[in-house]
């Protein structure tokens, strides 16, 4: 690996009290799968299919690869073994930048994802500057919409999207975030 690559994935990582944020690798498709093949977590996602397999993995972490918005997906790992337990994003898609994210269950309930999302919104707002963030959670996803809340995202409605994993509609809280209402997170 050439040293200005090392020193560009250097920079990419962004390390906070508890985890690594790091950039994806191939390496990652199969805990990836391990993740989403679990319906806890993917039923709480719009685009994943349930039940989720490598070669989605595979294929999703190829698309991310050839994206221009690829400096803005991060895998959540601790700094012990830097291996992934959770996902945390901001892409560009209809016009706007989207905040997603999912997470391990094991993971669950200890700040994990208030604590990457908030590093990951930090990052952005410092680089990019005063746009607006979107964010969103199913309705009934309280979780989701505590880590959103946390940050300072505002809630801006209500709508129906197609949920792959439960090949139904389901109610999405949709959510936006400016640089003004950030509120960082930080455990304990």
């Amino acid at each position: 690996m050439s040293l200005d690559l090392q020193e560009r994935q250097k920079t990419a990582t962004i390390d906070t009290e508890r985890l690594c944020l790091r950039p994806l690798r191939a390496e990652d498709a199969e805990a990836i799968t391990g993740v989403l093949s679990d319906f806890s977590v993917t039923r709480m996602l719009s685009r994943p299919p349930y039940p989720f397999t490598l070669d989605d993995a595979e294929d999703w972490l190829e698309a991310n690869a050839d994206s221009s918005d690829r400096a803005w997906s991060f895998a959540i790992t601790q700094p012990a073994d830097r291996v992934l337990i959770g996902l945390v994003s901001i892409e560009l898609r209809q016009g706007g930048y989207h905040l997603g994210y999912w997470l391990n269950r094991y993971y669950w309930g200890r700040g994990f994802m208030s604590e990457a999302a908030s590093a990951l919104v930090a990052r952005f707002f410092a680089e990019k500057g005063a746009f607006t963030l979107n964010s969103g959670a199913m309705a009934e996803n309280a979780a989701s919409l505590k880590v959103q809340q946390r940050l300072g995202f505002q809630v801006t409605g209500l709508r129906d999207i197609y949920a792959a994993s439960r090949g139904a509609m389901v109610q999405e809280v949709t959510t936006a975030l400016t640089p003004d209402y950030f509120r960082p997170y930080h455990f304990g």
